[in-house]
């Protein structure tokens, strides 16, 4: 492809993704397709000569998008988003041109540069205190795993990294059962192993941690010989946004002498507004804290804000320096290859830079403001509904809910069905967990582009289903209260 060429399809895409975007609303949010159905399409060899870009930009409308799942929907209140803006496709289109590996400072000095600054911006905007340094990881998950691996190796006096795990004592982790699954994960890779992670019960409207049973859970495990080494607290939990008492968790740790790692992948966002600070009060006592703005700061993924407080302890965990790799006669300079799990690493810290410029901080918060404002006035619509039952109350902008009519019968089996039958009629997009045993519906508002209107759309679908599905008095409500809540 030549200059010209390259030049005319870039313009191509430009317009082809502002028509995406500007459409993506009369669009089903889930993809309609069945197993298989796009690659029984895609040919079994790859083609021997080049083809046209008008056949491939073809084949995108014709093949790809009807199987696409579309995060970027107004209508998208499953899972968390992974969110976006304009200004961030423009900064990634950047990004992508550039293409450059930003593994050490002389690699990229200004990726390194920027990377430093606006995480120390992002802690800033959170309020978590100058003694923290960030880095941007490729998700939660990569953060929680550098976190645990630090710790452990912390406890162990990094004999793990110089012998091995063979022959060093148990090392145990503690986190309530509200906690992600990467913590699971993290314990695994880490060789810690499934049995060495220790559930803590939860208590309290919030479902945290219960302190008093950390203490206990600690102190027997200190009798037995076991060596404890990072509690993992969680600010917003996926499931229902369960958030651990931080202040008090904090003091356990400190008490114990074990690595505190503080979970606020989706909610950690939101801690830019300062009316919902209280929910990380004692963040700051933490020994790290990762948050995405890839989730709720309309930024692309994959963008993890990871925050620590000994970066020496980091970097001794995960860092190598071969000959090939160092940074020579450039003293004071910061490697970030050596703070994160891969070697490789993107210029994530340019599109976070175009949007938190773009929007400014105000900005940024008011939409996150409008979100919670919108969940909260859902909720309580689904609660004053006489066939629907609020199961946990918002906490931020995420609530669950499930369908409850009288003399319904099995409840899990009627809303697995209603979940199922809601995301087939493609009008808004839902998921669903488990709380107390029993199936419940997650609401999440969260999406870039999302109105007051697309939340009374979303309600409107779940009721109409949901008629649909048993003789009961569910249906639309007579479209009183349309003004926006926020």
């Amino acid at each position: 492809m030549d200059e010209d060429s390259f030049r005319a399809w870039a313009h191509r895409a430009a317009d082809w993704s502002v028509d995406y975007l500007a459409g993506v609303a009369e669009r089903p949010v889930r993809a309609q397709v069945g197993p298989g159905e796009v690659f029984r399409q895609i040919p079994a060899a790859p083609p021997a000569a080049g083809e046209p870009m008008e056949a491939i930009f073809a084949d995108l409308d014709r093949l790809i998008l009807p199987g696409m799942t579309h995060w970027q929907h107004p209508r998208f209140f499953a899972y968390f988003p992974a969110n976006a803006s304009p200004p961030s496709v423009v900064a990634e289109f950047v990004t992508a041109a550039l293409a450059a590996q930003c593994m050490l400072w002389q690699t990229s000095p200004a990726a390194t540069e920027l990377e430093s600054r606006v995480t120390d911006w992002l802690r800033d905007m959170i309020g978590l205190g100058p003694d923290f340094a960030g880095v941007i990881q490729d998700s939660a998950s990569g953060a929680t795993l550098a976190a645990l691996l630090t710790a452990r190796e912390r406890a162990l006096a990094f004999a793990g990294n110089r012998e091995g795990l063979a022959g060093q004592r148990p090392v145990r982790v503690y986190a309530s059962a509200q906690v992600h699954s990467s913590i699971d994960k993290a314990v695994r890779i880490a060789g810690i192993g499934d049995a060495n992670l220790v559930r803590i019960p939860v208590t309290g409207p919030l479902f945290g941690m219960d302190p008093a049973a950390l203490d206990a859970a600690i102190r027997a495990d200190q009798a037995a010989g076991l060596l404890p080494a990072a509690v993992v607290a969680c600010l917003g939990g996926t499931s229902i946004g369960a958030c651990d008492p931080l202040e008090a968790v904090a003091a356990v740790a400190a008490r114990h002498g074990v690595y505190l790692h503080v979970d606020a992948a989706w909610a950690g966002s939101a801690m830019i507004c300062p009316e919902f600070r209280d929910l990380m009060r004692g963040a700051e006592q933490a020994d790290s804290l990762v948050f995405n703005p890839h989730k709720w700061l309309f930024t692309h993924f994959d963008c993890s804000a990871h925050f620590v407080k000994d970066p020496r302890a980091l970097t001794d965990t995960l860092g190598l320096r071969p000959p090939f790799l160092r940074t020579l006669e450039r003293e004071g300079v910061v490697d970030y290859n050596e703070w994160s799990i891969p070697l490789g690493r993107r210029f994530r810290a340019l599109k976070l830079w175009f949007v938190i410029r773009s929007y400014g901080v105000e900005g940024l918060r008011d939409m996150i403001r409008r979100h919670v404002a919108w969940a909260r006035a859902l909720a309580e619509r689904v609660a004053a509904h006489p066939d629907f039952e609020l199961v946990t109350g918002p906490i931020l902008s995420l609530f669950t809910f499930r369908y409850a009519p009288a003399g319904a019968g099995d409840l899990d089996a009627l809303n697995e069905r209603l979940v199922a039958r809601i995301n087939d009629d493609g009008r808004t997009y839902l998921t669903q967990t488990r709380h107390d045993g029993r199936f419940v519906i997650r609401f999440q508002i969260g999406q870039t582009t999302t109105t007051w209107r697309d939340v009374e759309i979303a309600w409107e679908a779940v009721q109409e289903v949901a008629a649909s599905l048993a003789p009961t008095r569910a249906g639309s409500e007579d479209g009183a209260g349309r003004r926006d809540p926020a």
